[in-house]
């Protein structure tokens, strides 16, 4: 399967993460934002921080990492905590690794939560993406809940734009791409730095 498929699936993945929160869900998700991430939260949405405005920049924002950046901040501490529950094995969990550590994960931060956790760790190209793939698809409790093809076919149509659109849309991928590379870069020093010296 070529890169460009495999990443317009990542993306329809996050998106229907994101579909499938209810909007008490994602209003207790926002809710629950520090300081730092509710600004960055805002960075991406017109007007008042809320449920509608976060849907909107979502759904204008699906291709050009928008979609990406606001997932990746309301499931940031979810992230954290399952980076720290999973220890060494944070890079590359198994399943049985990764279906150990979410339960909690869920408890505290919500269905909602841990499943755009998991479509944004797909999207990020981590190396499990093919075990969270699984998982977003066939687990009992973390499965997101099914789309009609032609709904999930029509989410990311991009054969329509103009190729200068096409060119901005490249241009403020690669940007994305760049900016989360730092952010797990610096993740990662941070998650290392927390593990105990032996």
């Amino acid at each position: 399967m070529n890169h460009v498929k495999n990443r317009m699936q990542a993306l329809g993945l996050l998106d229907r993460s994101i579909k499938a929160a209810t909007d008490e869900e994602l209003a207790a998700a926002i809710e629950a934002l520090d300081d730092d991430h509710r600004e960055g939260l805002e960075s991406f949405v017109e007007g008042e921080l809320d449920v509608d405005s976060v849907r909107a920049a979502v759904k204008t924002g699906r291709i050009d990492g928008t979609m990406e950046a606001i997932a990746s901040i309301i499931s940031d501490a979810a992230l954290a905590a399952c980076i720290e529950q999973l220890g060494e094995n944070a890079d590359n969990p198994s399943t049985d690794q990764l279906k150990e550590v979410l339960p909690p994960i869920v408890e505290k931060h919500g269905l909602a939560v841990a499943r755009m956790m998991l479509a944004a760790t797909v999207a990020g190209e981590a190396p499990a993406s093919a075990i969270i793939r699984d998982l977003l698809k066939n687990d009992d409790v973390m499965a997101l809940p099914k789309v009609p093809e032609s709904a999930a076919a029509t989410v990311l149509d991009t054969s329509k734009r103009p190729a200068d659109e096409q060119d901005k849309l490249r241009a403020e991928r690669k940007a994305v791409k760049a900016a989360k590379k730092e952010a797990n870069r610096a993740r990662k020093a941070q998650s290392a730095s927390a593990k105990p010296r032996k």
